[in-house]
């Protein structure tokens, strides 16, 4: 069964329709739009400051969400997939961006929509992705625009692919 604990009197709350893995870990002030699914290993940790997630995220393996403290909390869009080991870290990431396996978003950073964070790359610290580009590399750099079949042929694809696969575990 996956820990779900309060911290500090702020209990993670879950949308409709969510999946939860057995072995994930969700706690303190976490909120979670409909649809969403946190997959095996991950882990959620609203413990310092809030977390804030819309409809149709999913939070893949090993993957990480935390915040800092009185500082920077952790806003999600729509539509948003965090890869597989990424870590998303006191940041802002508006509607329908994938990001990548591996990556990394530090602090009071701001991933405009309709963006692709590639795997392994590392966004640092205050940077400002714009909206409708692929990022890539370490740190993080604009490689190319993203046209509308990509936001639609992939990162839309993704997050209502982890839809259908999260309802083989319900």
């Amino acid at each position: 069964m996956a820990l779900i604990q309060s911290v500090n009197g702020k209990s993670p709350m879950m949308g409709e329709d969510c999946f939860i893995a057995e072995n994930a870990t969700i706690v303190g002030d976490v909120v979670m739009g409909d649809q969403c699914s946190v997959w095996f290993n991950a882990v959620i940790r609203g413990d310092v400051h809030y977390i804030k997630m819309g409809n149709k995220v999913n939070v893949q393996d090993g993957a990480i969400i935390h915040c800092t403290y009185e500082k920077y909390p952790t806003n999600i869009g729509n539509n948003v997939s965090i890869g597989h080991r990424a870590i998303v870290h006191g940041c802002t990431i508006h509607d329908i961006v994938l990001v990548g396996m591996g990556a990394i978003i530090m602090d009071n950073c701001v991933v405009e929509s309709n963006t692709i964070i590639a795997a392994g790359a590392v966004v640092t610290q205050n940077t400002h992705i714009e909206s409708g580009c692929i990022y890539a590399g370490i740190p993080a750099k604009k490689i190319k625009d993203i046209s509308k079949e990509l936001t639609e042929g992939e990162i839309n694809r993704i997050a209502d692919n982890y839809v259908k696969y999260s309802s083989w575990f319900k």
